[in-house]
């Protein structure tokens, strides 16, 4: 479970401006998860070669077909602005400068775990739920395997399923993108 390190709860443009006045600095590792300002797990190897290996799997999308945001924040709702490992977005010239990415802009969330698998699953994947994500993976590192959550009705996921290492896997959004399970996982 995430360690909530301000009593909240905030708003995004909160969360922004204790940035801006340094209370929380830019290196420090915290996301806003349903108005509270928590500590995201330390990132090891096997986490940060996994999200360089789908970097690089997902690299041919950007440019005219997506924009590809590494670990950057994703403004859900008001109260939530965490950050996805991956978030495949929708094209935009500015590259999202002139407006930070919504629920509208996602066409795939891909979240790694190893240690933060519980919280990721019961805390942040309805989240993306009750937003109207079409489309998370999340990579569970430890078991070997990625759960792929699909169909958002009524903040959960209808269409839910598990992918082993043998498996291969296509965005919704990028049906001709065929990635293997084992080239995410390594």
């Amino acid at each position: 479970m995430a360690l909530q390190i301000l009593q909240g709860p905030f708003t995004v443009d909160t969360y922004q401006r204790l940035g801006e006045l340094g209370v929380l600095r830019e290196d420090e590792r915290v996301e806003l998860v349903a108005g509270q300002v928590v500590a995201m797990t330390p990132i090891g190897p096997a986490h940060w070669s996994c999200v360089n290996r789908l970097t690089t799997l997902f690299a041919p999308l950007a440019g005219p077909m997506a924009t590809l945001s590494v670990q950057n924040p994703l403004i859900l709702e008001t109260h939530d602005a965490p950050q996805p490992d991956i978030a495949v977005l929708q094209p935009r010239a500015d590259g999202y400068r002139a407006k930070r990415p919504g629920p509208a802009d996602v066409l795939l969330v891909i979240e790694v775990a190893d240690s933060s698998l519980v919280y990721d699953r019961d805390v942040k994947i309805p989240r993306y739920a009750r937003a109207g994500i079409p489309d998370v993976w999340l990579v569970d590192l430890t078991g070997e395997r990625i759960e792929v959550f699909r169909d958002p009705v009524a903040g959960t996921y209808a269409d839910v399923r598990r992918a082993a290492r043998d498996a291969v896997l296509s965005p919704l959004r990028f049906p001709n993108l065929r990635i293997p399970v084992a080239d995410i996982l390594g």
